[in-house]
């Protein structure tokens, strides 16, 4: 769920997006889950989520297949509440400059960096310092971090290698995460959204911050907990 380069040719419209339900519980859920318990075990052998992307999936397996990456969003790990207070300084001086709550800014760094789990690795094997996926484009002349990604082609998923920006810091990071955001026109609809997490969600992936289909739903996701706000 990397950040993809940007084209200047205007994105097509896409419809609203609504937060994902929970995974677990509901009518009708055991039967949804029975129906494509094949394509579940495959998910969890191979812990990529490509198969469930497949345009070809029935509506229960990709009904199934959001719900799960929804809830992987906002699955409960050691050191969360350390990454959010280690990074609270620079969400809040992002907050700031682009107009929303330090809560979404600090959600999108943990959905990115999978609560700084997953740091980007430079080439040395240091931190990049990259929590937000941002690619390392024509126009960045400083250091890069080469990483391999998931984008989402045609709803399925696959593997690749790209560049991504590599930061001496995390205040850097985030500010040039911020500057990112206001400086593209495409990111408008995110800005000055305050505490509505579905709006910054749905402006980041309206503007194309990542090619995965459920983006701003796994973010609401995130968002929502760390707002004390039930899924």
């Amino acid at each position: 769920m990397r950040h993809v380069e940007f084209s200047t040719a205007p994105l097509p419209a896409l419809a609203p997006t609504r937060p994902t339900p929970p995974l677990g519980g509901g009518a009708g859920f055991g039967r949804v889950f029975s129906e494509v318990q094949g394509e579940v075990a495959d998910f969890i052998k191979n812990g990529d989520p490509a198969g469930f992307a497949q345009p070809s999936l029935t509506p229960s397996a990709r009904m199934l297949r959001a719900r799960v990456d929804a809830a992987a969003a906002s699955a409960d790990t050691p050191g969360q509440q350390e990454f959010i207070d280690s990074i609270a300084p620079w969400a809040r001086e992002a907050g700031e400059m682009l107009g929303v709550s330090p809560a979404l800014v600090s959600a999108h760094a943990a959905l990115e960096s999978g609560w700084g789990q997953r740091p980007l690795k430079a080439q040395d094997g240091a931190s990049s310092h990259n929590l937000f996926g941002i690619k390392a484009g024509a126009g960045w002349n400083g250091a890069v971090a080469q990483s391999e990604t998931t984008e989402y082609v045609h709803g399925a998923a696959l593997k690749t290698s790209a560049a991504f920006r590599a930061y001496p810091d995390q205040a850097s990071a985030f500010r040039d995460y911020a500057q990112l955001l206001l400086e593209n026109p495409r990111f408008r609809g995110a800005l000055g959204a305050g505490n509505d997490a579905r709006a910054f969600a749905e402006g980041l992936a309206k503007g194309g911050y990542a090619t995965d289909p459920h983006y701003a739903a796994k973010l609401q996701s995130v968002a929502a907990r760390l707002q004390g706000v039930s899924g």
